[in-house]
């Protein structure tokens, strides 16, 4: 079973894009973030033509998640618990059946939080990863596979980019973002990519600006987070790097991990 992380951008503005991949890519699962759009505004009828259910957790504007699957849903949880006060739309879970049993994908876009010094965004985004911990610690008690796929805005280690020394003040590379990371690693996650790869030169983000593509200056921010029970799954990773070179792309591409599930 082949499930997604993709930070789209703005799905409506790359509806191609996203269509064409879908055809070409052909996942099972797929966890947008950044779909910017309220969930009525979603091109629906063009990705369930191509075989998938669809559910959105949207937000005017900015944010916005969504999960693209071939399976159908069982249960569908929207909004991360913990702040009521939160009405930022980063979260959603969908619940699946599979033959070895319950298959749990969440995708999830974490606050960037800059700037680092900024008195609201830093605390905001440590806060939403210490709520992210909390709940997750309450899914692996389920021992179910889990896969939290998404944009985490983290730069986990140096060799994540290409320049690790222009990231030092930025809130992707600070030490208290890094640390929330690893302790979500620390409960019980695997990292997918990192656990198929040590290669530098790894990354799943090139920003518009100053040629970062054409440079290959980028940074390794989303990520698939696996329970030991899909870790035991665990068959492949790819990233499709390529995408990054198509017509009004997003800035991030299409990062895959592969399990050994098979649809119910």
């Amino acid at each position: 079973m082949k499930i997604v992380t993709w930070n789209i951008n703005g799905v409506r503005a790359r509806i191609g894009n996203l269509l064409h991949w879908l055809q070409e890519a052909n996942p099972d699962i797929v966890c947008l973030q950044e779909i910017k759009t309220q969930d009525e505004g979603f091109p629906r009828l063009e990705v369930e033509a191509l075989g998938y259910h669809v559910e959105t957790h949207g937000q005017k504007g900015f944010n916005g998640v969504a999960i693209l699957s071939k399976l159908r849903f069982d249960e569908v949880n929207r909004g991360l618990p913990g702040d009521d006060s939160d009405d930022h739309a980063r979260f959603i879970e969908g619940v699946f059946s599979t033959r070895q049993g319950a298959l749990r994908v969440v995708s999830l876009y974490l606050p960037n939080g800059n700037p680092a010094d900024d008195p609201v965004k830093f605390p905001y985004k440590l806060a939403w990863m210490e709520r992210l911990e909390r709940w997750a610690r309450g899914r692996l008690d389920l021992e179910e596979p889990l896969v939290l796929a998404g944009d985490y805005n983290v730069i986990p280690e140096p060799i994540d980019a290409r320049f690790p020394e222009n990231w030092v003040n930025d809130a992707l590379f600070q030490p208290a973002t890094r640390q929330a990371f690893r302790r979500l690693e620390n409960i019980g996650f695997t990292e997918a990519v990192r656990a198929t790869t040590e290669a530098a030169g790894v990354y799943t983000f090139w920003d518009y600006q100053a040629g970062a593509w054409q440079k290959d200056n980028g940074i390794r921010i989303d990520h698939l987070l696996l329970s030991p029970e899909a870790a035991d799954r665990l068959a492949a990773t790819s990233i499709d790097k390529h995408v990054r070179a198509w017509e009004k792309p997003s800035d991030h591409v299409p990062v895959a991990v592969e399990l050994a599930l098979d649809a119910a």
